[in-house]
């Protein structure tokens, strides 16, 4: 029925990559690594990261299969 051809690269990493809602404008929130402004909204709760930390934290933990 299903074999490996059905396989897709969503099928091995399990980090969850949900994004909070990017915001309208300001004021952004900054990010919890260099404290830049964020494209998030001030007033979402939760982990939020710049552009250039958000890369280098999915290069660090990217799947290598």
């Amino acid at each position: 029925m299903s074999g490996d051809d059905d396989l897709r690269i969503d099928d091995y990493c399990l980090i969850d990559a949900t994004r909070p809602p990017k915001a309208d404008g300001p004021p952004y929130a900054e990010c919890v690594l260099c404290r830049e402004p964020t494209e998030y909204a001030e007033s979402y709760k939760g982990i939020t990261m710049c552009p250039r930390c958000e890369w280098q934290e999915a290069q660090r933990t990217a799947c290598s299969g």
